[in-house]
């Protein structure tokens, strides 16, 4: 199919440069370009999402604007970097924001390259429509190269707001997830969502191909749970679980009692919390600042309570942070265990102060980072899944639990609107801040 493909397109080319006899190399290009989409084609798995709100953004007159005024820049420091007299501190300066400007820099050639060679096309098949030697066969290849390029271009336009997203340190970082229990009238449908919610991210780590550690592990009874925190590690896993953070709600009828009965929905939460874990987390603790307590472990009866005081409690007594480790019947084992989770809790206590100075109203009506609101419902009465900070919506919810495509799907919708209001974010800033210059300048 594909050397059928290229014999076409080759014998288009041919048939178009003799009949118009010149060739300015657009053609060369043009079958390129589409045979690179062919095998592009080939290997990558379909999946779709939605352009809308990408090709939207692009036609956006700010963020033209903003695309205009970075490639003017990039221009300019190419030049620059031209010139032998630069000193060394600002040849470093240049090279610096050239190599970041490079990106955007070559998607932005390649869009522009791509609608040219549409606008090629185009002319080509309005000057051969209509006429009295018009091919048939030849204008319908012209249209399949016309829908071809169209689609690349706008997977283009796509990839050149990408590019502008800006990006996040933490992205690749491990992290520490944990799952907290919530409180509710209704007996212990929280404890067993809870339970649920826990198996989902062990799902979703398998899914992935993370490496998925437990740290702690509180159960409640009838299967329940109160507690867990785990360590997940792979490849960019705080990206793809940042914005799980925050107040989850169940909506189900119990499976027992009265109200199962009665058919009575019962409303439930539990907390997801989820703490970058850097590579390089390196933060001092004094010894001098730490409580550290032991207990026995609890637990749902039985032989799953511990006969020694093996469970430990560390409280670090500046900031009131606290971390505790029951896993294990080694107290040596959960207390560094302990220590691990209070160093990134600590690290996150530092960098939420930050992050908090420089979010933006946007950014906080998007909910990236908020611990307390309600960030989804889980309607197992109704079979649907809904995520409260984009609208997006799901059914069959079993499969939704499993951690798998399903849930990969919403999370992959979600960073495609966060990043959008990041993109609109930096644009509005860097207009305000020129507005502001030209203020001053005044």
């Amino acid at each position: 199919m594909h050397i059928i493909r290229s014999f076409r397109v080759c014998s288009l080319c041919s048939t178009l440069i003799s009949r118009s006899g010149r060739s300015r190399g657009g053609w060369r290009r043009l079958l390129l370009l589409q045979q690179t989409s062919i095998r592009h084609s080939e290997v990558t798995p379909k999946r779709f999402f939605s352009h809308g709100d990408f090709l939207d953004l692009y036609e956006n007159e700010s963020v033209q604007k903003y695309v205009k005024q970075l490639m003017e820049e990039y221009t300019d420091i190419s030049q620059k970097l031209q010139h032998a007299h630069l000193s060394e501190s600002d040849r470093k300066a240049f090279i610096k924001k050239h190599a970041e400007l490079v990106p955007l820099a070559n998607v932005f050639k390649r869009t522009e390259q791509a609608k040219k060679d549409l606008e090629e096309v185009l002319s080509v098949l309005h000057s051969t429509t209509g006429t009295e030697d018009e091919d048939e066969h030849l204008t319908q290849l012209l249209r399949e190269e016309e829908t071809e390029m169209t689609s690349r271009i706008l997977s283009l336009k796509k990839d050149l707001i990408k590019v502008l997203v800006p990006t996040e340190p933490l992205d690749s970082s491990d992290v520490v997830l944990e799952v907290v229990s919530g409180r509710t009238t209704g007996g212990d449908i929280c404890q067993q969502f809870t339970r649920e919610m826990f198996d989902m991210y062990q799902g979703f780590a398998c899914y992935k191909n993370w490496d998925f550690k437990l740290l702690n592990y509180t159960p409640a009874e009838y299967g329940g749970l109160h507690h867990a925190a785990v360590r997940i590690a792979g490849e960019s896993v705080y990206r793809h679980l940042k914005h799980e953070g925050g107040t989850h709600r169940v909506q189900r009828i119990p499976e027992v009692g009265l109200s199962s009965r009665m058919q009575r929905i019962h409303t439930g939460t539990m907390t997801v919390i989820v703490l970058p874990q850097p590579k390089d987390l390196n933060i001092h603790i004094e010894p001098k600042d730490l409580r550290v307590d032991t207990f026995r472990s609890r637990g749902a009866g039985g032989q799953s309570v511990n006969t020694t005081d093996s469970a430990v409690r560390i409280v670090h007594l500046p900031t009131g942070i606290t971390a505790e480790c029951q896993q294990t019947r080694s107290q040596l084992q959960n207390r560094e265990t302990a220590m691990q989770m209070l160093r990134v809790r600590l690290y996150q206590s530092m960098m939420g102060k930050e992050t908090e100075q420089r979010h933006t109203a946007r950014k906080q009506q998007v909910g990236t980072r908020s611990q307390s609101e309600r960030i989804r419902t889980y309607n197992f009465s109704q079979d649907r899944v809904t995520d409260h900070r984009t609208g997006y919506s799901t059914r069959d919810i079993k499969e939704f639990m499993k951690g798998g495509e399903e849930l990969d799907e919403l999370i992959d919708d979600l960073l495609e609107h966060v990043e959008r209001e990041a993109v609109l974010e930096v644009v509005d800033s860097r207009t305000l801040s020129q507005s502001e210059s030209g203020q001053s300048a005044d």
